[in-house]
């Protein structure tokens, strides 16, 4: 299984992107992006509010949505919609897709290999391709090998 390994932007990367986009870099910022590249598992918002609080106490729930808002806005994270699912976070920004084990609920990256300019998708008269979003589903390796 090809999996998709983000590098860890530098922290000025992160200010920069977020002063592009009309914000500043603040503690409680920094500190979620960080939780984010810690453990690249796609997190949901109540998720990266436990890890966060762990270091930083007074951290609030509120705050840790309008940083995850800020994150995606600026280009630093993705949002993850699986089904019905809480929205997830992913900080690999690369072109890629996402495997979801139905058995444990984990999510992985995966290497996406179909660009929208390679797809040969034939659409409506007007509509424009921008981008690919791929969610596939089964059992990760550990799952499957205990299914056997």
């Amino acid at each position: 299984m090809n999996t998709a390994s983000p590098k860890a932007p530098p922290k000025t990367d992160l200010n920069e992107r977020l002063a592009h986009s009309g914000l500043r870099l603040t503690p409680q910022r920094q500190q979620v992006h960080e939780v984010l590249r810690e453990k690249k598992d796609h997190p949901t918002a109540d998720q990266v509010f436990m890890r966060a609080k762990s270091k930083m106490p007074e951290i609030s729930m509120a705050t840790v949505y309008n940083c995850l808002d800020a994150l995606v806005q600026c280009g630093m994270v993705r949002q993850v919609t699986l089904d019905r699912g809480a929205t997830r976070y992913c900080p690999n920004m690369q072109d890629h897709s996402h495997f979801y084990c139905d058995e444990c609920g984990s999510v992985h990256d995966i290497l996406q290999t179909i660009s929208p300019e390679e797809a040969h998708i034939k659409l409506p008269r007007g509509f424009r391709l921008k981008l690919i979003e791929t969610n596939l589903h089964g059992l990760c390796p550990d799952c499957a090998a205990k299914a056997k």
